[in-house]
């Protein structure tokens, strides 16, 4: 992957698209919710985005790229309900806190904290890959950042796609046992509209 230097307006950016496509999505995420959840992961995710673009994006915005990704944590933890608040809005924060207060940061230095943030992510959750959650799409996405941002959408994309035949061991869909199998987890599939808007705003 290339060092380009990414800058805090990189990130608002990044928050922005995220809101944009999560809005777009909102309706297939409660979808899905529905099948294996509590039909609200649509509407939980599209208003947690878009306080978390009034915060970063509309008056004087974060400085950084971690203060970028700790404000948007930060309000994803006040304003979106479930478990979903408290897990996306410690991926982001935990993200922006391992950025430190740099005013630019390499793609390398992006995927580091994401890793971070993935990590406090499954301590949170007590969760793995294979577990039918957001993991299952966070980690390969994280893992394919090495090679480039499309390649972080495309392996978060088949890893939520793979959910389908999973059984869920972890949340509220671990509550179906069997009847999870052939449901793609919600989670997951929001997770990799964050890499899709990812690498919309890198091109």
């Amino acid at each position: 992957m290339s060092e380009t230097a990414l800058d805090a307006a990189f990130f608002v950016r990044w928050m922005t698209a995220a809101a944009t496509v999560i809005d777009r999505e909102a309706t297939r995420l409660t979808e899905l919710d529905s099948a294996i959840g509590d039909a609200d992961h649509g509407t939980n995710m599209q208003r947690g985005f878009a306080a978390v673009v009034k915060t970063v994006a509309e008056g004087e915005p974060p400085a950084t790229p971690g203060a970028v990704l700790v404000a948007a944590g930060r309000q994803l933890i006040s304003s979106v309900g479930g478990a979903s608040g408290p897990l996306y809005g410690t991926l982001l924060r935990r993200a922006g806190k391992a950025l430190g207060e740099a005013a630019e940061v390499s793609p390398e230095e992006l995927r580091a904290a994401l890793d971070a943030g993935v990590a406090a992510v499954g301590q949170l959750g007590g969760s793995a890959p294979g577990d039918k959650t957001m993991l299952d799409a966070l980690v390969p996405g994280v893992a394919a950042l090495a090679t480039s941002f499309d390649a972080a959408a495309e392996a978060a994309g088949e890893g939520a796609s793979a959910t389908v035949p999973m059984q869920a061991r972890k949340g509220r869909a671990s509550y179906l046992g069997a009847r999870s199998i052939g449901h793609q987890d919600p989670g997951a599939t929001s997770s990799a509209l964050l890499f899709a808007a990812l690498a919309e705003v890198a091109k």
